[in-house]
Parts: structure tokens; sequence; C-alpha cells
């Protein structure tokens, strides 16, 4: 697609405060932005460095933020600017668009027009062939780095486009990819969808708001507004994701339990499970829906990913980090699970106390070290519930799984309140299920069991 004029836009747009042109780079990164390149390709076709790249990038995003918002990132600015000057909003002369006294016209014209009228067709229908799909990532983070997970990213287009799944919950650990895997899917998915919506739900938004501001996004279009959001799931067909959905669920309960006023967003979800429709809801989580399970049980529409660590993969963390005694990788990442954000976190620590040497860390140290992950594990461990607690203390002592069928004599909680508690530390992440002898016991994540022991 032509983006001259989106560069002529931006230049004119940032002369007329400062007085500077874009430099050849910015127009560049501009353009590459708005054809969705990452900024490694974009380095790489400027003959530059990704570190230049990015720093370029962020002046260009810190002078465009009075126009397209504080929140203006690679990721969301072609669709921060298409929402921004939609055809219906702004006065037009023929084939052109006066916007703030600059004149777009031809071919960065049509795209609009053509982002703000939604398919009524499926995707695959003659009707709605070369047609863009309505994108409001608004509340999406910037993807700014993504490891392989070609096997997860692979069941969840096959849930998508194969099996027309129309619910999907992934959950997992604060940081561990869940929000990159989505962006990541959208980028790979999106010609199959007529209009694609994300909304955190970190503000903690009642569920008559979230569904007012998903009306006026599907309300872009000239068609007649619709009076529900399972009548635009069945009119188009739309992604919607769904961000921090653990911020709806109460702490110190059970995992997945809705704060008071929140309970019809658990009927809600079991609305777009069980509905006839065209369309996929997802949600990403710390901890699941204490309804999704019944949920799959009798519905083939529903599916839950439990996102874990890197494996093999971890190892370009510590590439990126320039850590060295290569051979020592795998021992650190499988200390910490090949959690990417433990590991950068980790990386760093090395890289300022031992002058990037993974040798020297692990040699240094005869328990897991925590330091900065601290503030990240407490914020899982301060959601738990009482029982919860005591059975996290109690597996904490345990130097291997356990067989949840020997309860032990001296516990505190019911055999009712045991299995609960266990049920839920494995909803949340915090509890693992390993098979050893052909039977399934659990044991407590080690990361966690360590932040356990020092407090």
């Amino acid at each position: 697609m032509n983006v001259e004029d989106v560069v002529e836009w931006a230049n004119n747009s940032i002369f007329d405060k400062t007085g500077e042109n874009l430099t050849p780079l910015q127009e560049a990164i501009l353009s590459g932005v708005w054809q969705r390149q990452k900024y490694p390709q974009i380095a790489k076709e400027f003959n530059c460095s990704e570190s230049h790249v990015k720093k370029e990038a962020a002046k260009l995003w810190e002078k465009l933020r009075e126009e397209l918002g504080e929140d203006l990132n690679k990721f969301n600015f072609r669709s921060k600017l298409e929402k921004k000057y939609r055809v219906s909003q702004v006065a037009h002369w023929g084939d052109c668009l006066q916007i703030d006294n600059v004149n777009i016209c031809g071919e960065f014209l049509q795209t609009i027009k053509d982002t703000e009228t939604r398919s009524p067709f499926p995707p695959d229908s003659p009707q709605n062939k070369n047609r863009s799909p309505i994108i409001d990532l608004t509340d999406a983070p910037e993807l700014t780095s993504f490891y392989d997970r070609t096997s997860e990213l692979s069941t969840l287009k096959q849930w998508i486009v194969q099996a027309h799944t129309r619910l999907i919950t992934v959950c997992g650990l604060s940081g561990i990819g869940k929000s990159a895997i989505a962006l990541k899917l959208i980028e790979q998915t999106q010609t199959e969808f007529d209009c694609i919506i994300w909304r955190s739900l970190s503000h903690t938004p009642t569920l008559s708001t979230l569904q007012t501001e998903l009306k006026q996004s599907f309300g872009r279009s000239p068609q007649t507004p619709l009076p529900t959001i399972i009548d635009y799931f069945r009119s188009s067909r739309c992604l919607v994701i769904l961000d921090d959905v653990q911020n709806i669920f109460k702490s110190n309960q059970l995992a997945g339990q809705y704060l008071t006023d929140y309970e019809d967003y658990g009927k809600f979800f079991k609305q777009i499970a069980t509905s006839s429709h065209q369309s996929c809801l997802i949600l990403l989580s710390w901890e699941k829906p204490r309804e999704i399970t019944a949920l799959e049980a009798g519905n083939k529409a529903t599916q839950t990913l439990h996102l874990k660590g890197l494996r093999e993969q971890a190892a370009e963390i510590l590439r990126e980090k320039e850590l060295t005694d290569e051979e020592k990788w795998p021992d650190l990442i499988g200390i910490y699970q090949g959690h990417p954000s433990w590991l950068n976190i980790i990386a760093s620590t090395i890289i300022e106390l031992f002058d990037g040497s993974v040798f020297r860390f692990l040699a240094n140290k005869n328990d897991i070290y925590l330091g900065d992950l601290e503030p990240l594990l407490e914020s899982h461990l301060e959601r738990l519930s009482e029982s919860e607690k005591k059975l996290s203390y109690w597996l904490a002592t345990q130097d291997e799984a356990v067989d949840i069928s020997q309860q032990p004599a001296d516990s505190e909680l019911s055999k009712s309140e045991f299995w609960q508690a266990i049920q839920s530390l494995a909803r949340r992440g915090l509890v693992e299920k390993v098979l050893v002898g052909g039977r399934s016991k659990f044991q407590i994540n080690r990361v966690f069991q360590q932040y356990i022991h020092s407090i």
C-alpha cells in the first residue's frame, strides 16, 4: 500500500509544531510500521542497528503523541490514525480529505473508507474479497518482542480457523507472554475477520460499560446499530480479546470468583460459548474463570490454553542480553522455567552484578535467587484464599511432588477444602501436575516455593 500520504501528514504535523522535518530513518519507520513490519526488519532494510531504530522511533512517537494520544506506539499507530481521522468526522472534497490544513488524497483516503465499512458477509465470501478488517487495538500493549511459540500459535489458529472455537481462555502467570501471543495471533489471522477489537479490563469496567465500548467499535460502519453483542457476532466474523480478566475476580478467594456486581460476566461468557455465531472471544487472564471448566466439558466450542515458559527459545533472551557462558544457559533457563519476564529480570541482575557471566551467577548461590522478581511473585500470592495459603506453605516444605489422595494427617483443611485449594492453585499456575510412576502428583512452582521460604 502507498504510504506516501501518511508520511506527508506526519511530516507536516511535526514541522508545524517543531519546525523540523522527519529524518529519513523516521520516514522509514513510519512506512514500515504502517505495513506492520517489525523494528528488526526496518533496521535491516535501512542498514542500521535495531537499537538505533528503537531510539528514533521513540522520538517519533513522542512528537506524534499530541495528535494521536499519550499511549501511542508502533502497534497502535495505524488504528489510532484511522480512528482519529475517519471519513465521517472530517470535511472532504472529491477524493481528498483536509486534516489540520493538510490535504490527504488518493489511496490513503480509500484505505480509511475501507476500514469504516464492516462486512456483513463471511470472510471467504465473494462480497468480502480484498476488504480490510476494522482493527481497534487502542487498549493493546506494544509487541516489543516475541519469542517463538510455534506450537501454541498453531493450536490457537487451529481452534479459530478450523474448529471455529467461540470462547478461548489463555491462562498463565504475569509476564509469561499471553498478550504477546495474542498480538501475534492477530497478525496471522486478521484476514479471517471483519472486525478485531482489544479491550483491557485493568480498570474493571462493568459488563454494561464494556458492551457499550464494543458496540461503539462495531458501529463504525454505516450499518444500522444492533441491539446486542451476540447480534454483532452473528452478523460479522469478529475477534474480541479481553486482557487482564483477573481484575474482575476477587482476591483472597478461590480462583475465578467474580467481584460483587460482576457476576454477569460469567453469564456473558457462557452466552458467547453456547450461542450460535461465527465470531471468537479470547480471554487473557492470570487465573481461569470457574465456569469455563464446566463449559469445556460439554461444549467443544470452548477451549483453554495454559501458557507455560519457553523451552530452547528462551536462549534468545539471554543472547539479546549478551550473557556469556552459553553452556550454562540451559541451567539458568531451567531454574527460572523459561519464563520470559523472569529471565529478562535475572539477566539484568547478572549483567549488573556479574558482568554478564552466567557461570559466576550460578556458582555464587545455593538457593534460587529472586531479587527483583519478588514484587511479581507477591502480586500472585496476595490473591490467594486462606486455604490456598495454608496448602502452599505445606507444599513448599515438600521436596517431591505429592499424591493428593494422601492428605497430611495434621492438615487444618477438610478433604473438600484440600482438593478445592489444589484445584484453585493449579488454575492460577502456582501448582503443577506431574506424572510420577504412572500417577499424577502435584508440586508447587519452584520459584514460588523459594519465595514462600523467604517470607
